[in-house]
């Protein structure tokens, strides 16, 4: 029993991370202000921003988790969730995989603070999205086996995500070219295909739903 339960916890610490460092990478309004502040200012402005789903995340959790229990009992909304979670994560994959660089010009990048990396991630539907559709669903699953296991999967998350971006913020610091080099690239293309295996799970437990 002991083993099948830190299995289970490990499936969600892996997948706290995947879609953490996936996240943490991906291009978007948040990593583009990551990058600009980082060439305009320095390391630390850098920082600033990458830190700022610290701050703006809680809601949208709490939001989401909200929502969730509202549903919770009508197993065909849970299910068509689940697809939707699904279409969202291939979307993610499609996307990630198509990735070719980052590129950022240095004369469109306005000095930009805390404050408004927070507004900036407000204002992105992605975090919404991702929320509703496939964070709220896990915590709640991962809550349901133990509460570490859910502590895990949110640590995970947010350790990749913020990882990945302090990482970005010292690759720009040094060249930004590093962002369009080969590596990088492989790097999306491997978490791209990761993202549409995972889709496969929302699928499953959407079939799950509807099936009750």
């Amino acid at each position: 029993m002991m083993i099948l339960i830190s299995l289970t916890t490990l499936k969600y610490l892996s997948l706290g991370g995947v879609f953490g460092l996936s996240a943490g990478l991906s291009p978007g309004p948040l990593l583009t202000l990551v990058i600009s502040e980082t060439m305009k200012h320095n390391r630390r402005a850098g920082i600033r921003v990458a830190i700022s789903p610290l701050i703006t995340d809680l809601p949208i959790i709490l939001f989401s988790l909200l929502i969730m229990d509202t549903i919770s009992q009508y197993n065909t909304v849970l299910g068509i969730i689940s697809f939707a979670g699904a279409l969202f994560i291939g979307y993610l994959g499609y996307e990630t995989i198509r990735i070719k660089g980052i590129s950022v010009d240095d004369q469109q990048a306005k000095p930009e603070s805390l404050k408004k990396g927070v507004i900036a991630n407000f204002l992105n539907p992605h975090p919404y999205l991702f929320w509703c559709t496939i964070g709220a669903p896990m915590i709640l699953q991962a809550f349901g086996i133990s509460l570490i296991t859910m502590v895990l999967f949110l640590v995970a998350f947010y350790v990749m995500l913020i990882g990945a971006k302090i990482t970005i913020v010292l690759l720009v610091s040094r060249s930004k070219a590093l962002l369009r080099q080969r590596g990088y690239v492989l790097t999306m293309r491997v978490l791209g295909i990761i993202l549409f295996l995972f889709s496969l799970f929302f699928i499953r437990d959407g079939i799950s739903y509807l099936w009750l």
